[in-house]
């Protein structure tokens, strides 16, 4: 299906951020104009409260107009990765933010010179400047990394080049590469795209799922070189800011920006591998379900328990979320329902259209980008995205745009809880046995997927940066062989690790950026617990989730997460969600005889 073919009501609407593109292009000029106008503050924050103030307040207004320009021109072009007017957009927009950042370098620098005498006589002096306390602490943190002015301003005007190796990977991946067709069972003819993927690989028929999956992989090995070129790209490009910035390494810088200690990072990989038994209990179930002498990649997909096979379409999908989330109660319910009925979302796949799913905060609403094809995972992926919206909804509402912008650490909490609430709810609904069977298969590919999965690739990507940190270059042979060998640890002796997988490192966007996936892991863990207190206690639970999805970045991520009843400083939310999965698998095996 071409874009233009796409049914008005399953796309979102982005007239709430610009009528029409002309109204984004006039923006641009007023974006410079406010940023020459910023620029006027040049050696005054650092010399006077009032003015600092001032500063302040005005840069609150002007960076939410820089966010609605940069995301349209975004949602825009990932509406059809081929449209070269919207890819033009997205250029223009980092262009001219590229500039703006030059142009207001000066901020940091005079703000981190600003003695601590001198910055409390100013609290003291200036009312409302006590507001912008946590700001002023969190960018006065950065004092040993950053720089001069001048070399500041050299950093911010490199921001293009350095974007480079991710939005040529993405270009690449999503309008260049295609994958040849393959043929059913049935003899039908079936078009392999990077949203038909999975489902394909859901596929009873084992012929179907290995075709899809050679398909897929074989194309990325022959452009191997290539992707290999762009990731150590990537990577360096990261190390060079590392080290001009005076950080020991690029997960230091990383997790520094997010205020995330590094020992949670490594608490995550360590859990998880003291834990690999379990998984290799499920790999050694699976094959046992499905009754094969050799369990393949490609067969970790397709449901084990397939006559339950269930067939969700996007509306079934909106009433099941309504569903699952009524224990948030009915404010919560309220915005999600406006969410559906307002064209918050652009629905399903067209040609050239961004693959995956994501959700997108702006200063007049979320928009989710989903590609649903009516399975179970489409119905947990419209949950999951919700919950990063009505996050970024709530954030909004409740916090000025100084604070309304939380962390990643968080914001993967807040979309696997709603999974987790919508499986609670499967489970409890469900009296059929094979059903009963099939939702909690689904249950464990969640661990699986989310927390070892997750966390096979934070492993790999830390790897990939010790590598690069330790003086090496990323060949394609030196990230296949490292992906290929955690497939071994992660999966085990009872799963046949085939060389294609090796190549499975170039599909996965992530991996462009910088140390983000393992969020998807402690946000898993963090969910699990919450959810289990918002189903246990009721009003009490829910009402701390509710605050700390209204308070953006008032706090560091972890003192949020412990006001609303989970420490993520501690290696035990992961180990009790691993618990948990092992304790599901035994039940599986009950379920199934």
């Amino acid at each position: 299906m071409k874009r233009s073919e796409a049914k008005t009501e399953y796309t979102w609407d982005l007239t709430p951020l610009y009528a029409d593109d002309a109204a984004w292009e006039a923006e641009g000029a007023k974006i410079t104009e406010t940023a020459n106008g910023l620029a006027s503050f040049k050696g005054k924050i650092s010399a006077c409260g009032a003015d600092l103030l001032e500063y302040l307040r005005q840069s609150e207004t002007f960076n939410s107009t820089v966010e609605r320009y940069y995301v349209y021109a975004m949602l825009k072009s990932d509406e059809d990765k081929s449209n070269s007017k919207y890819q033009a957009f997205t250029g223009k927009a980092r262009t001219l933010l590229n500039g703006v950042s030059a142009l207001l370098a000066f901020e940091t620098p005079e703000i981190v010179s600003i003695p601590d005498e001198t910055l409390d006589r100013f609290y003291a002096e200036t009312p409302g400047l006590e507001y912008y306390r946590r700001l002023l602490d969190r960018q006065r943190a950065y004092k040993p990394h950053t720089l001069s002015e001048p070399e500041e301003k050299l950093l911010a005007m490199a921001g293009d080049i350095s974007g480079v190796p991710t939005n040529v990977a993405s270009v690449f991946r999503n309008a260049d590469l295609k994958f040849p067709d393959i043929t059913d069972a049935e003899g039908n003819v079936r078009k392999v795209t990077q949203g038909s993927f999975i489902p394909l690989m859901e596929s009873p028929d084992v012929e179907t799922r290995r075709k899809a999956f050679l398909s897929v992989y074989e194309t990325y090995e022959k452009y191997k070189a290539t992707m290999a070129a762009l990731f150590d790209g990537q990577i360096k490009q990261l190390s060079f800011y590392t080290k001009a910035r005076g950080f020991a390494n690029n997960m230091e810088r990383a997790l520094f920006r997010t205020e995330v200690p590094v020992s949670v990072y490594k608490n995550l990989v360590a859990t998880v591998n003291e834990h690999m038994d379990s998984m290799h209990k499920f790999m050694r179930l699976r094959k046992k379900i499905m009754g094969v002498d050799e369990l393949h990649m490609y067969d970790i997909y397709t449901p084990l328990i397939p006559e339950a096979d269930i067939k969700i379409t996007f509306e079934h999908a909106k009433e099941l979320a309504l569903k699952a989330l009524a224990p948030l109660g009915e404010e919560y319910l309220s915005h999600i329902k406006e969410g559906f009925e307002n064209r918050w979302i652009d629905v399903y796949e067209n040609e050239g259209k961004r693959g995956g799913a994501y959700s997108c905060g702006t200063p007049v609403h979320p928009y989710v980008l989903l590609n649903h094809n009516d399975t179970l995972d489409s119905a947990f992926t419209l949950v999951h995205e919700m919950g990063h919206a009505i996050h970024s909804y709530l954030s909004n509402a409740n916090q000025s745009p100084a604070y309304a912008d939380y962390v990643i650490f968080v914001a993967e909490v807040a979309s696997t809880f709603n999974e987790s609430l919508l499986m609670q709810y499967l489970l409890r609904t469900t009296t059929d046995k094979k059903q009963k069977a099939y939702l909690i298969n689904h249950f464990l590919e969640q661990f699986r997927t989310t927390l070892y999965r997750q966390t096979m690739f934070a492993e790999f990507e830390m790897q990939m940066n010790e590598y690069v940190e330790n003086g090496g270059s990323l060949t394609a042979d030196a990230l296949c062989d490292m992906y290929y060998a955690l497939n071994k640890k992660y999966y085990g002796d009872d799963m046949v690790v085939d060389k294609e997988i090796s190549m499975e490192w170039a599909r996965i966007p992530h991996f462009f950026m910088n140390y983000y996936v393992y969020q998807y892991a402690t946000g898993f863990s963090a969910a699990m617990a919450l959810s289990a207190k918002v189903l246990k206690e009721g009003e009490p639970a829910v009402k701390k989730y509710l605050e700390f999805l209204s308070s953006g970045c008032r706090k560091d991520p972890i003192s949020l997460l412990r006001g609303a009843g989970v420490d993520m400083d501690s290696p035990e939310p992961i180990a009790e969600a691993l618990k948990v999965f092992d304790s599901l698998i035994d039940e599986l095996e009950t379920l199934v005889g």
